[in-house]
């Protein structure tokens, strides 16, 4: 580090480093007891918030409810069958400019209008005012911290 500095120090100055003398930069050892959050970490505490918008999770299931990128969204439920199978369900909703595509593994892919179409954007808004408040502690509607 040193070493580059000198050289940063060489290229703003524009003279030899013996010249003229080269401040030494001494950096406190960082402390964090609230590290960076990975995305991935933050997409499951979001997860978390949305699991339980849809209700009650039931017993023995397992369910997961996130926005991953701009356009996409995903709903995972896991649960054991009455064989004590493992069985899981995944749900990707594709925002397109006309409208949301609704994508299933062994289904037709459809868009979702009606009900399901209201329930959705019910679910994204509540969504994004939840985990901007509890997450980011963000006022969601203003962008405003809350802390």
């Amino acid at each position: 580090m040193p070493d580059l500095l000198k050289k940063a120090y060489e290229l703003l100055v524009g003279s030899e480093p013996d010249a003229i003398s080269v401040p030494t930069i001494s950096l406190p050892k960082k402390s964090r007891p609230f590290r960076k959050l990975t995305t991935r970490e933050l997409i499951q505490l979001e997860s978390e918030i949305g699991a339980t918008l849809f209700g009650e999770i039931p017993k023995g299931h397992h369910r997961q409810f996130f926005n991953l990128d701009r356009s996409t969204w995903i709903w995972y439920e896991e649960w054991s069958d009455h064989l004590n199978k493992k069985r899981s369900t995944t749900t990707r909703y594709e925002i397109h400019p006309n409208g949301i595509l609704k994508v299933q593994e062994g289904a037709r892919y459809n868009f979702i209008e009606g009900d399901e179409l209201k329930n959705f954007l019910v679910a994204t808004r509540l969504y994004y005012e939840r985990v901007a408040r509890e997450i980011y502690k963000r006022d969601p509607a203003t962008g405003q911290s809350l802390v």
